[in-house]
């Protein structure tokens, strides 16, 4: 016969009681009973046919139910809701079959319909010929961690999938209804201007969120807009009669709410960015769940908000120079081509204009930076005034512009260069004085002096240079005697060479610094340098571009990978404790399949550790990563070399690329770091990158750290690792030894 289950025989009425009776000398069974019904966990017995049959007080505190409304009924049958997977209901009957069991973790549902992440544990029994008599379940409550999971989990991916923020937002609210079905979410964003927008409200009628547009935040603006205003959270438990209320409780009273509670979303500054809102069909506040889904709600809503600020900032600096608000190279670049494009299509021709303001640096000197900044400011606005609709015009770099002006003859483009000319000629009043700028202008027409955008601007810049020897303050057209220009960067390119192949480069290495007062060497980056024999020292933004355009990159990064790792085991001999050494690689060098045996080789000849070797990469090589890119960057991390992602925030800046590759490192760009002092962006930027590199447990190492300033921001934010003039310029081996030795002397 089958031996039934032992708790299967336990009086009900004691267990509705809570508490078994008491006995002189209870038996094993009444203790094991006793114990059963004081966990806070619910246990529940099955026969056979798996219909409940016992129940502990556990399960009605869990659950509501008492055991009489659950006798004869299945545990899916009562605890199963819409939301409840019932692929994994199954499973568990599947695996009751087995010995062993079933686990899993489930949604479920109390009796009056409130969710709960449930943990469950569901042990078969057995007679003694192997016959199933039963099952013994134990199911735990994981709402509170499995929401914090869930929510995420959820957000996090979607962000990686780079969604919008309104449906990251709307994700948000679905994800804290199905978990709190009787409240109704809202989202709303809160701009500069301090206005409400709203971002999601997926139980909200469209007319609502619409009417709630462009509301300017304050003292008596409901719940939300009081709680952006106040910056701490606003409870209406009857807006029917609450003043917060009384200019908007038309719109929300016939849709059957009755109360609202109101939380500020707050970026890591401190700036409200937005405010989370539960409504109610009854005069009620919070509950302890609601608080709980809150908690973890705002800190993600922040996340997302304060990513999209990061991406809405980053392309601006990414396609528009932040000084004038002019395209920059990059937008250029794609808008010319766009034009060149639609010249080629319709065979009208264009000119390229390339223009350099004269004597700029006599402003800055003069003036300082800040007339400079104006100076160009004013310049690009009347370059913007003085071409046509169709024309563009962009930022090159400093104090070079560049126009592009459509379906433009040689006649066109001289009358349109002298406009110009005679436009930026007009004074300009400045704090320290009234300047009257002049510009040289090069120009090269299309077809006749280029067929593409490069060749153009590189004629177009040849001419300017031109225009600049002939006394300035006027233009030329690109003609063919100033090809000579191109010959002397000819010889510079095979001076590159020769230096390469005999010995005329070298490693300077710039010290990264960690720790309590920044004593610690966090490692070395490597720094090609370069003295030509007549010129002497040729800058690396001369000699790494040329290496780039004439295809020495490569070799250029073959080389300076075999001499850090030559001098990395060199200090590892000698016993100087330099911990690693990173060596910046161009996008070609990780188009090269070959570059994981190239490190591999120099690792083993050297008798590196991989732990010995960073290699930095650009945003640049992220953009280029077809599948070949991908696996050699996959194929060096195997080695267990780091990967840095270099410059960040100047290129893609995607967390769509972060998610796919195995980056140990963000180096967030000098350009930020530079502006910390000044620049209400550069520091939310900053704490943009140092959210997300600790958010994905990557190092942040901060390059061009100048000041004391500019350092004590980024320690009191959290940034681990500093670099820059503050701690030491790039050095020969042999000085950075010493410097290594006085560092280490001066420690406390």
């Amino acid at each position: 016969m089958n031996k039934p289950c032992p708790l299967a025989v336990a009086d009900p009425d004691a267990n509705q009681a809570g508490a078994p009776v008491a006995h002189a000398e209870q038996d094993p069974m009444q203790q094991l009973l006793q114990v059963v019904n004081q966990s806070d966990n619910a246990f529940i017995v099955g026969g056979p046919d798996t219909r409940i049959v016992y129940a502990n007080a556990g399960f009605t505190s869990m659950f509501g139910y008492t055991l009489d409304e659950v006798l004869g009924r299945t545990v899916s049958a009562t605890l199963s809701g819409p939301h409840t997977d019932l692929q994994v209901v199954e499973r568990i009957k599947r695996e009751l079959q087995q010995p062993g069991g079933g686990r899993a973790d489930v949604l479920l549902y109390t009796k009056s319909g409130r969710p709960l992440w449930v943990s469950i544990v569901a042990n078969p029994l057995f007679d003694d010929q192997g016959r199933f008599t039963g099952v013994v379940g134990v199911l735990a409550d994981i709402t509170q961690t499995k929401m914090h999971e869930v929510l995420q989990y959820k957000l996090l991916h979607a962000m990686v999938q780079e969604l919008p923020l309104p449906e990251l937002m709307e994700l948000v609210c679905r994800e804290v209804e199905r978990i709190a079905p009787e409240v109704a979410a809202s989202i709303l964003q809160v701009d500069a201007e301090g206005r409400l927008h709203p971002l999601a409200a997926p139980s909200l009628p469209k007319l609502y969120s619409d009417a709630l547009e462009g509301l300017a935040i304050g003292p008596m603006t409901g719940s939300c807009g009081t709680a952006a205003w106040r910056g701490e959270a606003v409870l209406v438990t009857d807006i029917a009669t609450d003043p917060l209320w009384a200019p908007y409780k038309h719109l929300i009273l016939p849709l059957g709410f009755v109360a609202c509670w109101s939380s500020p979303i707050t970026a890591s500054d401190g700036r409200v960015l937005g405010t989370f809102a539960f409504y109610y069909r009854s005069q009620r506040g919070p509950d302890a769940l609601h608080q709980r889904l809150i908690d973890v709600s705002l800190h993600l809503c922040a996340l997302a908000m304060e990513r999209e600020e990061s991406r809405a900032h980053i392309h601006h600096l990414a396609y528009y120079d932040t000084l004038t608000s002019l395209p920059n190279r990059k937008m250029l670049r794609s808008q010319a081509e766009r034009a060149l494009a639609d010249a080629r299509r319709t065979q009208t021709p264009l000119a390229v204009l390339f223009l350099n303001i004269d004597r700029f640096k006599q402003v800055n000197d003069a003036q300082g930076h800040s007339a400079g900044d104006e100076l160009l400011r004013e310049i690009a606005r009347r370059l913007g005034l003085g071409v046509g609709s169709r024309d563009l015009v962009g930022r090159q770099a400093g104090d070079e512009f560049v126009v592009v002006l459509q379906q433009c003859s040689n006649e066109q483009a001289a009358m349109a260069a002298e406009r110009l000319l005679l436009a930026i000629a007009e004074p300009v009043p400045l704090a320290g004085g009234t300047v009257h700028p002049n510009a040289s202008i090069g120009v090269a027409l299309f077809p006749d002096d280029g067929l593409d955008f490069d060749a153009l601007l590189n004629h177009a810049d040849l001419a300017m240079y031109q225009a600049k020897r002939d006394g300035r303050g006027c233009l030329r057209f690109f003609n063919d005697d100033m090809n000579r220009i191109t010959q002397e960067r000819v010889a510079l390119e095979d001076a590159l060479r020769h230096a390469l192949r005999d010995g005329g480069l070298h490693l300077h290495y710039q010290p990264q610094v960690s720790g309590a007062g920044c004593r610690s060497l966090y490692g070395v980056e490597a720094l090609a340098r370069w003295t030509h024999p007549r010129l002497g020292p040729v800058s690396p933004a001369q000699f790494i571009p040329l290496a780039e355009e004439c295809g020495l990159i490569d070799e250029l990064g073959h080389w300076a990978l075999a001499e850090a790792c030559r001098q990395m085991a060199d200090w590892r001999r000698r016993g100087v404790a330099v911990p690693q050494v990173a060596v910046n690689l161009s996008a070609r060098n990780f188009q090269n399949p070959a570059l994981p045996t190239l490190v591999a080789d120099l690792l083993r000849s050297h008798g590196l550790q991989p732990s010995d070797l960073a290699l930095e990469m650009t945003e640049s090589v992220v953009m280029d990563s077809g599948r070949s890119v991908l696996a050699t960057i996959e194929a060096v991390h195997a080695l267990g070399v780091k990967l840095s992602l270099d410059d960040f925030g100047t290129g893609y800046s995607s967390l769509g690329y972060l998610h796919r590759l195995p980056i140990h490192e963000l180096k967030l760009d000098k350009s930020f770091v530079q502006d910390l002092a000044n620049s209400a962006a550069a520091q939310a930027l900053t704490n943009t990158v140092l959210r997300i590199g600790d958010g994905l447990r990557l190092v942040v190492v901060a390059e061009g750290v100048e000041t004391q300033l500019q350092a004590d921001f980024l320690i009191a934010r959290g940034c681990p690792v500093l670099q820059g003039y503050l701690f030491a310029r790039p050095l020969p081996a042999a000085e950075l030894e010493p410097w290594l030795a006085a560092r280490l002397a001066a420690a406390p």
